[in-house]
């Protein structure tokens, strides 16, 4: 005998004879969707951070292209890097003293990129957005430090060592070494020299990436003038003089507080891996 008997299904009917869910299975499904996304969103959020910190590389290596092309051009000589930053009696000043790679005397308040187009580089690569790393956050400043909206235009500077602000235009300079030509660079070797740096956004101003020489008996050596970014996961990117690209790894974050911070014990080892990778007053 045939059993005409329909079988009640689990949960609600809305009417129309089709099952709806119930709010306890609802509940269930957000908070299972709720755990794929703690799961998911780290993962996420790394390869979005491993993304900016490849396309930041890309845009050192265009820039070290730039480099090798002007040193092609101009018979060995590296392109003049003429933007400085210069503290007296408690206040910074800048000063640039002839053409440079980029005439820029403080990247927070250049409110167009003008500076980037009228330096020595820019016609062998036109590209704006090489001059700026993706994860570099920073904006635009008014003169009196009112914060603007728009970010800013270029989050990398020029070590000192390639042909630093002009070497005999007075004393002070002169204990600054730099090399004007490729091939006087010695030590270290052009593998292990750094050309441009992702620089921090609490430091980057002039266009020059400088810092204290080992030994150096007219500054304390250990204090920072300028330092590296940590923004690529408590890292920075580094071009390099034979053009190849590097991310280094900060053994402590980076933390700029003023001009001519000491370095203190545990950053050392990121201090003088800096140091070591420019020219020092014996090269």
């Amino acid at each position: 005998m045939k059993d005409n008997r329909t079988t009640q299904r689990p949960g609600r009917d809305d009417g129309s004879g089709q099952r709806a869910f119930t709010l306890i299975e609802l509940l269930v499904v957000i908070a299972i969707i709720g755990i794929l996304a703690a799961m998911l969103l780290p993962a996420l959020s790394a390869a979005k951070r491993r993304a900016q910190s490849l396309a930041c590389q890309n845009n050192q290596k265009q820039l070290a292209l730039c480099l090798h092309l002007y040193v092609a051009d101009n018979n060995d000589f590296f392109v003049p890097n003429n933007s400085v930053a210069v503290e007296s009696s408690g206040s910074v000043g800048y000063d640039i003293s002839g053409l440079s790679w980029l005439p820029d005397t403080d990247a927070d308040i250049e409110n167009d990129p003008s500076n980037i187009v009228n330096g020595l580089l820019f016609n062998y690569n036109r590209s704006l957005p090489i001059y700026h790393c993706p994860a570099d956050l920073s904006n635009l400043e008014t003169p009196d430090g009112q914060p603007l909206a728009q970010p800013r235009w270029r989050s990398y500077n020029l070590s000192q060592s390639i042909n630093g602000y002009p070497q005999g235009d007075a004393q002070y300079y002169q204990i600054i070494p730099a090399w004007t030509k490729s091939t006087e660079v010695r030590h270290p070797p052009l593998s292990d020299l750094f050309v441009f740096i992702d620089e921090s956004a609490d430091t980057i101003m002039d266009a020059e990436f400088g810092n204290p020489p080992v030994g150096s008996p007219w500054f304390e050596p250990n204090i920072w003038w300028d330092m590296p970014s940590d923004r690529h996961m408590q890292g920075a990117n580094l071009s390099f003089a034979d053009g190849h690209v590097e991310h280094w790894k900060w053994v402590v974050p980076k933390s700029y507080y003023y001009f001519g911070q000491p370095v203190y014990g545990p950053e050392m080892p990121d201090f003088q891996r800096v140091q070591g990778a420019m020219k020092q007053l014996t090269d």
